[in-house]
């Protein structure tokens, strides 16, 4: 569900980053294979490089000579965004779980957690650009966490980040992405109809509307491009 409604947000934002995500119904359960080894990374990088790379728009020389090079600036403020929206960790904060996480937590339980007190050891996960067009990402493994409390949302995702995309935080200011969303989910009609249609997908809708509030009172707070 998750992961479908990621997909619907990244089209009604005007993102166009998330590889299509639909809702299906299997007769018998569906297997899901995980290598916990393979990250699908199209390049390595660490979240010091990161930092210093947004600090210096690309030309620090920790990311010369790496396939990270190639991104553009302005990809890391779309991706900062939408990994806000949906509280998204593990990809740009998988060890230090930046959202106060309970002790029940994956990055607890497993000592990744532990990792944090040493910021060179801190790897991004899930950088993946299409080999067609080196220059932007992909999104994938876009869930999130849609019952994180708003009390304790993650705002190290957005640690570095300068400007975001314009079209997204115009959408985010009209107050219309409710609406938008509700409108472009109803197209999936075997999500639609499994979650009881409108009312049942409110809710949802409701924690990303007051998730972009949220969004808009730090760019208010911390003024950046747009």
């Amino acid at each position: 569900l998750y992961e479908v409604v990621a997909f619907h947000l990244d089209r009604v934002l005007g993102l166009n980053r998330s590889l299509p995500a639909v809702a299906r119904r299997f007769l018998q359960p569906h297997p899901h294979l995980e290598d916990t080894n393979n990250d699908q990374n199209s390049c390595a990088m660490g979240w010091l490089q990161y930092q210093e790379m947004l600090r210096t728009h690309g030309r620090a020389p920790v990311v010369a000579g790496t396939p990270c090079k190639s991104i553009q600036h302005g990809e890391w403020g779309r991706l900062a965004l939408f990994d806000f929206l949906l509280q998204v960790h593990d990809r740009l904060d998988r060890y230090c779980c930046g959202f106060e996480p309970d002790p029940s937590e994956p990055c607890v339980e497993e000592m990744l957690h532990e990792k944090c007190r040493n910021p060179a050891e801190l790897l991004l996960v899930h950088i993946l650009v299409r080999s067609s067009s080196p220059s932007q990402l992909v999104f994938i493994d876009n869930a999130g966490r849609p019952q994180q409390p708003e009390a304790k949302l993650n705002f190290r995702l957005l640690q570095g980040i300068d400007s975001f995309p314009e079209g997204a935080v115009a959408v985010l200011r009209s107050g219309c992405l409710g609406r938008r969303l509700l409108e472009s989910l109803y197209v999936d009609r075997e999500l639609w109809d499994s979650q009881g249609g409108a009312e049942g997908l409110r809710p949802l809708i409701r924690t990303l509307e007051r998730r972009g509030q949220v969004l808009l009172r730090y760019l208010q707070q911390h003024p950046m491009n747009v």
